[in-house]
């Protein structure tokens, strides 16, 4: 069953942006594999200030794989629902999601009204 907002064209039309952003994130943490690994803490060879830059650098990009790991699961949770024709949806209330909300985060399961509920809690 499709949501009453979304149509065929619309939801094929998010599946292939989900499909996407999946495949821009799993070579996204792929590549930032080596950024993350910890700072060798060798003084003779690296200044102090510079050693400092580069563990802010590596914890800059720990933060970054992280959130690209959360977003990554969102994604394939989002395409997941899409295969079990529960796409469109919000989780919380059973509502459909408006078009407009799932074009600009196609990863999201709740509607706005639930989501805006859940961020001032």
């Amino acid at each position: 069953m499709l949501p009453e907002s979304l149509n065929n064209n619309q939801i094929n039309e998010l599946t292939d942006q989900l499909k996407i952003r999946e495949s821009e994130l799993g070579l996204q943490l792929s590549q930032s594999a080596q950024n993350a690994e910890p700072v060798a803490l060798d003084q003779q060879s690296v200044g102090r200030v510079s050693r400092i830059d580069a563990i802010q650098q590596q914890q800059m990009a720990v933060a970054n794989r992280e959130q690209s790991a959360l977003m990554l699961k969102q994604v394939s949770a989002a395409l997941r629902r899409v295969e079990s024709n529960e796409y469109g949806f919000c989780l919380l209330c059973g509502e459909p999601i408006g078009f407009a909300r799932l074009e600009a985060q196609p990863h999201t399961p709740n509607c706005l009204e639930c989501q805006s509920a859940l961020e001032r809690d």
